[in-house]
């Protein structure tokens, strides 16, 4: 049986998938959608530059670096391509498992289910401030091999875990038990901008319509790595991470996303 859907308030999963065009939202979500693009117009913009930094970062871990195995949190709405599709395209052997605590996430699960034949993927309805249990779950072990590399796409979570020790603390006890070669791949809210008031008059509205969180500056989101090889180019504003021509182009000032991909030695 699914949770119940709360349809009277704004949800965060919802909200972004308004932004990005997606029909699996409601009026409460596309009101507070509205309210917040016009206190930072360009939002719609930055979560299109933050889909097309996971594909771009997928793509590579997949044609680059060989890696086969992806384990996903915090999915959001299926939105096509879908990682599982981006990863498959390169590679149709891999394996992914895709993990959400929202009620709506798991109602679209389906979606994120059709594999290519040569390949799997999973869906785990689970929460990352658990990552012990997130780990040892029959979805995760039954589909990956955890004594061989895996990417861990944390992409725009964290700003969602307002504590930094607790967020800190659940990169950490994700990427332990994982071999050498395995991949962080992670985006994160920044509270890194030159119209400091202009943000956080929008972050007070978000926080107190849709969802608390925490935006970070670039030192705090770069500790996230701690212990990890940084990937060229380092961590930079979500558009800077190796870009194609294909994404939206954003000033620096405005792309209020940091991203980066490491790996573990």
């Amino acid at each position: 049986m699914n949770p119940e859907i709360d349809t009277g308030k704004p949800h965060s999963a919802r909200v972004y998938d308004y932004w990005l065009g997606g029909k699996n939202n409601y009026e409460v979500d596309a009101a507070a959608g509205e309210r917040f693009e016009q206190m930072w117009p360009g939002v719609r913009e930055l979560v299109a530059a933050n889909r097309a930094f996971m594909h771009r970062a997928t793509r590579h871990l997949a044609r680059e670096a060989g890696i086969r195995q992806f384990l996903d949190i915090g999915t959001g709405i299926p939105t096509e391509p879908n990682l599982h599709q981006v990863a498959q395209a390169e590679a149709p052997e891999c394996r992914v498992v895709y993990a959400d605590n929202d009620p709506i996430v798991l109602q679209y699960a389906q979606a994120l289910l059709s594999s290519a034949s040569e390949g799997r993927t999973a869906y785990l309805h689970a929460d990352v401030t658990e990552p012990a249990a997130l780990l040892a779950s029959p979805e995760v072990r039954g589909t990956l091999d955890l004594d061989r590399p895996v990417a861990l796409s944390l992409v725009a979570l964290l700003h969602f875990v307002a504590d930094d020790e607790a967020a800190y603390g659940i990169v950490r006890e994700l990427m332990e038990p994982l071999p050498s070669g395995s991949h962080l791949v992670l985006s994160h809210g920044t509270s890194d901008t030159a119209e400091p008031d202009k943000a956080e008059q929008a972050a007070h509205f978000y926080r107190s319509n849709v969802s608390d969180g925490q935006a970070r500056s670039h030192e705090a989101v770069l500790a996230f790595f701690d212990g990890l090889e940084l990937l060229e180019p380092g961590l930079v504003p979500v558009t800077r991470w190796r870009p194609d021509g294909q994404g939206p182009q954003i000033p620096d000032h405005r792309a209020l996303i940091h991203a980066g991909v490491a790996r573990k030695p």
